[in-house]
């Protein structure tokens, strides 16, 4: 009997799944992995059962249930305590908690954003280019991107910035339970303090429209404010800052794919959408089965854990013709890379626009971009957390 790998592991690339994750095979799409406790859990790898999977409402996203599945002893520490807004829910608590925020993240109100997303790029390059090569790409743009169009679409004051960012990677790195749990309470004080200041004081931002609607009957209480304001802003402004900087990193080692997009613009959207797919930062979504469930002859039974790989799920040949090769031309917006179902990112049109704008613009602006230190060399993050890039030294 073949031996369970572990499960996460860091990639050795940072663009391509650790090697050695399973690879689907059409009659078998899960598998089975090792936590870091000794739990054996089912890994889910096929794109076809992905799919069916995420939708089915048989697997539970909450993680204070006794078997739900924890990826790192320190993610234990907290995700058994409580839950988060949004991920931890299951309908229809999850639906209720979505439906508050469903207007605020319309493709329409994405659009009209797309002035200010772009104004926003352009006096950040200006401040690259005024500086001079070599830079950090990472902390000179592929984070203040996202962080500056989130704190002006929920309202929250960017000078306080360098305080949200840091918590958000203490809560998502760690490296211990203890420090998890501080940076989000430390998150939750700050965006409790930031809403009581709203309620006497209201503003224009997604923050300001729940708090308007916590003061009816039915409302959101300032708890639930408070859980809500937290994922939106440390998922709102994290995932994008990794895929701007491994999005980068990413086209600067492909550098034919890199000449398509200079030479053809109108490409840009289409790469996003590659890109999403072939780099699947969020790589490791977890479940546990609330009844058995019959996938292709393999029964995940109830109480069982169930995590999902989306790196190699949209890698799956079955899905997509030669997975690990990128293609500008290749039909990918069936990928997982912003999950599916009732969970599926509410962001996504939000973080489609930012990824175009940025990565368009930083090409257009700075044509001789290039990677300021060998590849192998450029520090990137570890398997269980977002993927991304730790820094990321350029010139040009």
């Amino acid at each position: 009997m073949t031996k369970a790998v572990a499960f996460p592991q860091s990639r050795t690339c940072p663009y391509h799944p650790p090697a050695e994750y399973p690879r689907p095979a059409e009659e078998r799409p899960l598998s089975r992995v090792t936590l870091w406790d000794g739990r054996q859990v089912w890994l889910v790898t096929g794109h076809g059962a992905a799919r069916s999977l995420l939708a089915d409402p048989r697997l539970s996203t909450d993680s204070t249930r006794p078997d739900f599945p924890m990826p790192t002893e320190r993610a234990g520490t907290l995700r058994r305590r409580r839950r988060a807004a949004l991920l931890g829910w299951d309908d229809p608590e999850h639906n209720a908690q979505r439906r508050l925020l469903i207007p605020s993240f319309t493709l329409k109100r994405t659009e009209g954003l797309r002035p200010r997303i772009q104004e926003t790029v352009d006096r950040l390059l200006d401040a690259v280019e005024a500086q001079g090569p070599p830079t950090e790409l990472v902390s000179a743009f592929a984070l203040p991107v996202p962080s500056i169009v989130i704190c002006d679409l929920l309202g929250v004051p960017y000078e306080d910035h360098d305080f949200f960012e840091e918590q958000s990677r203490r809560l998502l790195r760690g490296p211990t339970g203890a420090d998890t749990e501080d940076a989000l309470a430390q998150l939750e004080e700050y965006l409790g303090a930031l809403i009581d200041l709203k309620r006497a004081k209201p503003g224009d931002g997604v923050i300001d429209d729940l708090v308007a609607q916590g003061s009816g009957d039915g409302g959101p209480d300032r708890q639930e404010l408070v859980q809500l304001a937290t994922i939106l802003l440390v998922a709102g402004h994290e995932t994008t800052a990794n895929m701007i900087s491994l999005g980068t990193f990413t086209l600067l080692n492909h550098p034919e794919r890199l000449a398509e997009l200079r030479a053809d613009p109108s490409l840009v959207p289409s790469a996003v959408e590659e890109l999403l797919r072939f780099l699947s930062i969020a790589d490791g979504l977890l479940r546990v089965a609330r009844e058995d469930i019959d996938v292709s002859g393999t029964v995940i039974r109830a109480g069982e854990g169930v995590a999902f790989s989306t790196s190699v799920i949209n890698r799956d040949a079955a899905a997509y013709g030669d997975p690990d090769t990128l293609d500008w031309a290749r039909p990918a917006r069936h990928h997982v890379a912003f999950g599916f179902g009732i969970h599926q990112c509410l962001g996504q049109n939000l973080a489609r626009a930012e990824l175009e704008i940025a990565l368009g613009t930083l090409l257009r602006r700075l044509p001789g971009l290039r990677l300021d230190a060998p590849a192998e060399e450029i520090p990137f993050k570890p398997g269980d957390t977002v993927q991304g890039m730790l820094a990321l030294p350029v010139s040009w």
